[in-house]
């Protein structure tokens, strides 16, 4: 019943989130026929702001599942939507076994998780090189990556674009923990990344 609760909140909130991006944002989804409905698939875009992934949850038509940083709890709101939408919690650089089992499990089941390559906002603009997480999932469970790229949402470009590219396959590396292989994977996830986010 408890599940069964989560689920009609899950749907208010998005409903809510939709709207609201539409309305104060124009929102506009492209690509939204790459993402396969079914089987185990992983986001990965680019991080600009806290609306990123929202724009992901209620643009991507799957129940989605992100990991986000534990301090987030920290906000009694940001730690209610995280229980709503099953975030997986994890400690920043911190290699937790549970939220990589959580992550492996939740492809397994068949669903997508959502990821950010870039490990903090505005990751790119930084010069921070970018998180090998997405390509550690991508390669240890043969899930396909859709990049996703988002743009607008700022002073001068208001109206937000959320952009998602064609799936991509490492399934030919699947099992492989090769660091130049990780490097490899990354790079091309983050190439496809910024040129949707253009």
């Amino acid at each position: 019943m408890k599940e069964f609760f989560k689920k009609i909140i899950r749907g208010i909130v998005k409903s809510a989130i939709y709207i609201y991006c539409k309305i104060v944002y124009g929102m506009k989804i492209e690509g939204k026929e790459n993402i396969p409905k079914q089987g185990p698939i992983i986001i990965a875009g680019n991080h600009r702001s806290f609306l990123d992934p929202p724009l992901i949850e209620v643009t991507c038509g799957r129940y989605t599942r992100f990991l986000a940083k534990e301090e987030l709890t920290k906000s009694k709101f940001l730690a209610f939507l995280g229980k709503v939408f099953d975030a997986i919690l994890v400690k920043r650089d911190s290699k937790e076994v549970k939220a990589l089992k959580e992550s492996m499990q939740t492809l397994k089941n068949g669903h997508c998780l959502a990821l950010f390559p870039e490990g903090t906002r505005n990751g790119i603009e930084k010069g921070e090189k970018a998180k090998a997480g997405v390509a550690f999932f991508a390669v240890r469970s043969g899930a396909k990556v859709i990049p996703c790229g988002i743009k607008g949402g700022k002073k001068g470009e208001w109206k937000v674009t959320i952009k998602y590219g064609k799936p991509l396959d490492f399934s030919e590396y699947k099992g492989s923990k090769d660091k130049e292989i990780l490097e490899k994977v990354t790079k091309e996830i983050m190439d496809k990344i910024i040129e949707l986010a253009k």
